[in-house]
This record gives C-alpha cells, sequence and structure tokens, in this order.
C-alpha cells in the first residue's frame, strides 16, 4: 500500500518551451486532488528544474520508497538509458531507500482510446466528412529507436483497425521519415479531400508549435484540401488512470533493488560507443501484476535472449532539429522536406 513515506516520481521529458514544462507540473497538480493521500514530485529529464538527479536524490533522501513513474509515451535513449542510470547513482547514495522504475505509458488501448476520441471531434469540426475520402496522419516525435518508431506504427495501425478510415498514415516531426509534408503529398496524390493531423504528444513545447506552423503552410500549398490540426493531450482522464495504475503496479510488486531489463542490451552498446556507462546488474526472473516476467512480456526468459530494440547508436530526441544519418543502405530517390 502507498504511504506516507513513499514518493511518487514524476518524470517529464522537458522542454525549452517553459509552457510544456508549467503543464507538467499542473498535471502533477491535478494528480494530487485525484490521489490526495499520496506525496507526488516531479522532475525532468532535460531543459527544467528540478532535473532527473537531482530529483531522485532528494525524494530517495526523504522517502523510504520512491516510485519512479515516467510521463512519457515511447520509450528511447531518456527512459532506457538516463532513467535507469540516474536510480543507479541514488541507490547508491541511499542504499536503504528502495527505488522502483515503472514502465513509461506506451502503446496501449487507453492511450488509443484518447486518439479516437480526439479524431471524432476532429471529423465533428470538418462537419463530418466522408471517412473513407479523409485522411489521417498520426504524428510523432521520431527517434533512433526503432522500438520506439514501432509503437507509434503499432498505434497508428490500431487506429486504422477501429474506425472506417481507409488511410491512416504515419510521420515524424524529426530525426525519421516520413515527414508530415510527404505523407500529406501522398494522400492528396490518392484523393483525399480533408486531411486530419493527431500529434501524438502529452503536452506543448517548441515542436507542438512547429507542427500547427506547418499544418497552416500545408493548408496555402493545398487550397483544395481542409485540413484539422487536433492539439497535445496530456490532461485526458486516460492519463491520469494510466499514471495511477502504473504506481500501483510497482506498489504490489515484490521488492527488488534491480533494474528492470528492458533496455540492458541498449545501454551496454552505448557503454562499448564511449558512453562511460557500466551496466553490471543481474537479470532476475520475477512475476509482476501486469503479467510480466522481470518487466518484460512472458516467455521471455532471462539471459538477453530477448530483442530491446538497440541495434543503432543512440540520439536523444531533443526539442529542437536533428541532422539525419541515411546509413540504413538504401538511398532515397527524392529529396526529404526539412521539418
Amino acid at each position: 500500500m502507498i504511504s506516507s513515506t513513499d514518493t511518487i516520481l514524476i518524470v517529464g521529458h522537458g522542454s525549452r518551451e517553459d509552457s510544456g514544462n508549467q503543464e507538467i507540473l499542473a498535471f502533477a497538480d491535478q494528480w494530487r486532488q485525484r490521489q490526495p493521500s499520496w506525496r507526488i514530485d516531479v522532475c525532468f529529464i532535460e531543459f527544467a528544474s528540478p532535473g532527473l538527479n537531482p530529483g531522485l536524490l532528494d525524494a530517495a533522501r526523504s522517502s523510504q520508497r520512491v516510485l519512479v513513474v515516467p510521463l512519457i509515451l515511447n520509450a528511447a535513449g531518456h527512459v532506457k538509458m538516463e532513467v535507469p542510470e540516474a536510480i543507479e547513482q541514488a541507490r547508491l547514495a541511499y542504499p536503504h531507500t528502495e527505488i522502483l522504475l515503472a514502465p513509461h505509458l506506451t502503446a496501449c488501448d487507453p492511450v488509443l482510446a484518447v486518439l479516437r476520441r480526439r479524431l471524432r471531434k476532429a471529423m465533428q469540426a470538418l462537419d463530418m466528412p466522408d471517412p473513407t475520402t479523409t485522411g489521417v496522419v498520426l504524428l510523432g516525435r521520431g527517434s533512433s529507436d526503432r522500438g520506439a518508431n514501432g509503437d507509434m506504427a503499432k498505434m497508428a495501425r490500431w487506429l486504422l483497425e477501429s474506425g472506417d478510415h481507409e488511410l491512416v498514415d504515419l510521420a515524424f516531426t524529426g530525426i525519421t521519415w516520413p515527414r508530415l509534408e510527404r505523407v500529406v503529398q501522398r494522400q492528396a496524390l490518392l484523393g483525399m479531400t480533408q486531411i486530419v493531423v493527431l500529434p501524438y504528444y502529452l503536452y506543448t513545447g517548441t515542436l507542438m508549435q512547429r507542427i500547427h506552423r506547418q499544418v497552416d503552410h500545408l493548408r496555402l500549398q493545398y487550397p483544395q484540401l481542409r485540413f484539422h490540426c487536433t492539439g497535445h493531450f496530456g490532461f485526458e482522464p486516460e492519463i491520469f488512470e494510466l499514471m495511477t495504475q502504473r504506481a500501483l503496479d510497482l506498489d504490489a510488486r515484490v521488492p527488488d533493488s534491480r533494474l528492470p531489463c528492458d533496455g540492458c542490451t541498449y545501454r551496454e552498446l552505448a557503454h562499448d560507443a564511449g558512453h562511460g556507462h557500466s551496466h553490471e546488474h543481474t537479470h532476475a526472473i520475477q512475476v509482476h501484476p501486469a503479467g510480466t516476467l522481470g518487466g518484460t512480456p512472458q516467455g521471455q526468459a532471462d539471459g538477453h535472449s530477448h530483442d530491446h530494440h538497440g541495434h543503432h547508436e543512440h540520439h536523444n530526441h531533443h526539442d529542437h532539429d536533428h541532422g539525419h544519418s541515411h546509413a540504413h543502405g538504401h538511398p532515397h530517390p527524392h529529396p526529404h522536406p526539412t521539418a
């Protein structure tokens, strides 16, 4: 049972745009109102204070147990490397404090429910046009991690299968492809007359601002098309419910000081590339309430036989532009538009 000696620590990404950081603080305030007996604190991976390491150390100093709950949709370098590394440091500094790490929000039915509701509202704003002639673009933050991009692809597929739209495409704001402009071009060529852009973002920031500017430019470029761009969705009830369930799942776990197995190969590869992380924890199999073994799906044994999506160099997907290296082994026949 979560007690007054526990701290639930929200880990937000952080943004160069302070309004996005303020929204995460507002989320924490609303979550406290929903769970008045819980002690809920916030830290940020970058761009905002308190930072990840100070936030963890402060929570560990004043708590018997810290439940770390990332308020992050997709797991790439931040969730797989930086958060576990910070937890290891906090455990060394405060060995008598138990620190547990929850999974990120990931691709799941509650997030799909948010997207479906926002798509319905967008269709209403377009006066309910024919879904067979209304293209949908799920637009997310790109990553060099194929698992994170794969979660986005999964959500786009689920959105297609759960509705009547014949065309639901995926686009990214940076790092990987395709970009929004290219997807809109394809949908226009395929005969779409309306396009709904669904940003896959929890909070505002410089990228959300850029997305709205891009859609404005597309309206000028394609005057024959009607566009509707939805907003970010961090305050939807499903997000509060997901975060609450993450905390309760951690609370129900058998106490174990070791890090979740997820991300270990990714972090080892980064260490080999010179990032300087020593990764020597063992992987005991333990059953968790969500039907997983050691933080991974059942049936995946100990011993690193499962895929951590770590076969590439790590790049942080920050709130700014990134260069993109086409080292995939396939040439691109056309220039890519910039984000």
